[in-house]
């Protein structure tokens, strides 16, 4: 182990308290990027971080402006031109803390509870941005940076990165480097680090279906005019078959095929269908059949209803005929798939089966490609030496059901790959009540970013 190495390792274990009270007044910013009466805390986040990396000795640190909320970017370049540029991304947005009173303690009080810190934003993904900033602050107290960094930390990947694309694309030349860090995933274990080689894209819509031009009595009514929330929900299930495939005309035909290789590292796993139950509660799973969970969940496109509205939700009884209905249909897209084909999948299909007793809208809200990256790249077993130093385990690759645009993003506009990587767990409830971060895997995590920026020395 290298001086720099053991005393960077040992800078990062003697300051972890005061690591965390930092994360946990990061955690207190309530910064909700879909609510736009947060704007002040979403521009108290950005400015909270960039005082981190000035605090880091990081360079030209800027909170640059974007359509929507601000990215934050910095530098340092002291490397040398025969180093690798690294560029470290990141979000300090988080998702809305609904609904309140099934958190145990505040959203935003970051309550350390045993080994778990409490908060909305914890695990997603303020702990994981803190982990890479604090990694390099103690390379930084130890000696010379072993490699070129930069680092983009935006403020809307919870609402789908809309302006991020065009902020990578007119900011090319700075953000030029050799390979991204994303630590926007996570570990399917305390015990088990893991690298995500693949990120699934997403298609999001709004469906909106109208009836009569007012709501009307069901009784008078009924049986007479068709009613609207029946009919997006006639339209809504039959976007499956029996067996859970989706029904859109042309849905299927870039999806890849897995190759066996790929699906036997999957099954190392060990994410059996036991584990999905224990983690959601649910009473059976369902599903392509022909298709394990892990892979369902990861290497497989899928169609979900994320919210429905219409007619009367009120105590008591309403006997209504609603003149409208709404639905939010999401799309988890796998490598191939482009969203704007599914935009006019959805369009057909709507076309094709659609009663004409009601007419509809769709609106596009947010397209993103999925993406995948190399396993054998030389990044990737940086990380991989980097975290079985750290955990005395090889780590484990696997797909994400998630998405996170950017990885995208940076493949098509800066032509670079992403190691993806990070400390979540599945049980740190993210986007539900009571997110947590696991702390002794936070901790972790930041001795083997360590490493990882070490290992890219050569």
């Amino acid at each position: 182990m290298t001086n720099q190495r053991s005393a960077a390792l040992q800078y990062a274990h003697e300051n972890s308290d005061r690591f965390l009270e930092e994360l946990k007044d990061f955690v207190a910013i309530p910064s909700i990027s879909t609510d736009p009466e947060r704007k002040a805390d979403l521009q108290q986040a950005a400015d909270w971080v960039a005082q981190q990396l000035r605090d880091t000795g990081i360079q030209n640190v800027k909170v640059m402006p974007t359509g929507g909320h601000p990215v934050v970017y910095g530098e340092s370049l002291s490397a040398g031109e025969t180093a690798p540029t690294v560029l470290i991304y990141g979000h300090y947005d988080v998702q809305p803390a609904d609904p309140v009173d099934l958190w145990k303690s505040g959203p935003f009080e970051a309550e350390v509870r045993g080994d778990n810190l409490y908060g909305r934003g914890a695990t997603d993904m303020k702990g994981q941005v803190l982990a890479s900033i604090k990694a390099v602050e103690a390379l930084a107290r130890n000696g010379a940076l072993p490699v070129n960094l930069k680092f983009l930390i935006e403020g809307e990947e919870e609402v789908g990165s809309p302006n991020l694309g065009k902020f990578i694309r007119e900011h090319k030349e700075l953000l030029a480097c050799d390979v991204a860090l994303n630590p926007d995933t996570g570990m399917i274990a305390p015990d088990k680090p893991t690298i995500t080689y693949g990120l699934r894209g997403l298609a999001y819509f709004e469906v909106r279906v109208y009836g009569p031009d007012h709501d009307l009595h069901s009784g008078v009514f009924g049986g007479t005019v068709h009613n609207p929330a029946q009919a997006l929900c006639e339209l809504i299930a039959g976007m499956h078959d029996s067996n859970g495939h989706v029904t859109l005309p042309g849905f299927y035909d870039k999806v890849r095929d897995l190759e066996e290789e790929e699906r036997a590292e999957l099954s190392r796993l060990g994410v059996n269908e036991a584990v999905y139950l224990d983690q959601t509660g649910a009473p059976a799973l369902w599903g392509e059949p022909e298709y394990a969970p892990i892979e369902r969940t990861g290497a497989r496109p899928t169609l979900e209803v994320n919210g429905f509205l219409s007619g009367f939700v009120g105590e008591g009884g309403k006997t209504v005929l609603p003149s409208k209905a709404m639905a939010k249909i999401s799309m988890r897209l796998v490598p191939d798939q482009d969203p704007e084909d599914v935009h006019e999948q959805l369009l057909q299909y709507l076309a094709d089966n659609a009663s004409n007793a009601i007419r509809y809208e769709v609106d596009k809200m947010v397209g993103s490609p999925a993406s995948i990256s190399d396993r054998n790249s030389s990044y990737v077993k940086a990380m991989e030496d980097a975290m079985e130093a750290v955990w005395n385990s090889k780590p484990l690759f696997k797909r994400e059901g998630g998405s996170v645009p950017v990885v995208g993003q940076f493949q098509e506009i800066l032509g670079v790959e992403s190691v993806n990587t990070g400390f979540a767990l599945p049980d740190d409830n993210m986007h539900s009540p009571n997110e947590k971060l696991h702390l002794p895997t936070w901790y972790r995590g930041i001795d083997a970013l360590i490493n990882f920026f070490l290992n890219l020395e050569g």
